[in-house]
């Protein structure tokens, strides 16, 4: 038998392969240190004109609210406490138990492994069956709350529609259809709807949503970054308006 060929280089590639975790750790560092900075500011993030609301301060639960909080203020109103503390730890869950997310993160943060031919750069790997990866099992539940969360950004965008038609109103039902699109792509969604199933012509409904999240999960890495940069977007747009740094663009009122 032939002695295995003895390799010291850390891998065989020789291409850029670090490109892609360093993109994808600027990105990712970049969007959560803005979302971050906007959450704690506790200011410019409601338009009460024409009732846009930031979907990082949806829903609205402090005394800082203002006409913007429609589902009252239970929350107390201390700076180390967010607008919409009840529901951004669960979107949180649901963005890093997401299978793409964890994905991106494991190779740009923890080099686990930084790419494909590339060693990793732990010794030891025990699944996600240890804390704290073990809560990646709440993949599913984390889904349920983002759902609801969805239907909220819906009524925010349908609220401020009241008013009339601005580029403010694209940018947020822009938003929202991306949110929804990502939100539905998403591979417990995709099971929830077909999974357990042993005859799908029995089941006409469930197989065509089935298929309908099927082909949305096919986009479901792109999806995720596109949401990204809605949301970035719409809150800027809003925080803009907010701060008389710019006018809102109407269309029609």
């Amino acid at each position: 038998m032939r002695a295995r060929a003895a390799i010291t280089a850390r891998t065989l590639r020789t291409d850029r392969w670090w490109l892609a975790p360093l993109i994808t750790f600027l990105g990712l560092t970049a969007w959560v240190t803005y979302a971050t900075v906007r959450v704690f500011m506790h200011k410019w993030f409601y338009v009460e004109a024409y009732h846009y609301l930031t979907p990082f301060y949806s829903p609205c639960l402090t005394d800082r609210c203002g006409d913007a909080a429609e589902f009252g203020t239970p929350l107390p109103n201390f700076w180390l406490i967010p607008e919409a503390s009840l529901t951004l730890p669960f979107l949180l869950l649901f963005r890093l138990t997401c299978y793409y997310y964890r994905k991106a993160y494991y190779r740009a943060f923890w080099l686990s492994p930084p790419a494909c031919a590339v060693p990793d750069r732990h010794e030891k790997y025990s699944g996600e069956t240890r804390f704290p990866l073990v809560f990646q099992n709440a993949h599913r539940y984390a889904f349920y709350a983002a759902a609801i969360i969805s239907v909220i950004n819906t009524w925010d965008a349908i609220r401020a529609q009241a008013t009339g038609l601005g580029l403010g109103n694209v940018i947020l039902w822009v938003n929202v259809i991306m949110l929804w699109a990502y939100t539905l792509s998403c591979h417990s969604c995709r099971h929830i709807a077909g999974g357990r199933l042993k005859h799908f012509s029995k089941h006409p409904v469930r197989y065509r949503f089935w298929t309908f999240v099927s082909k949305l999960n096919t986009r479901h890495m792109l999806l995720a970054w596109v949401t990204l940069g809605t949301l970035a977007l719409t809150d800027f747009y809003i925080m803009a308006l907010s701060a008389d740094w710019i006018s809102d663009l109407r269309l029609i009122g």
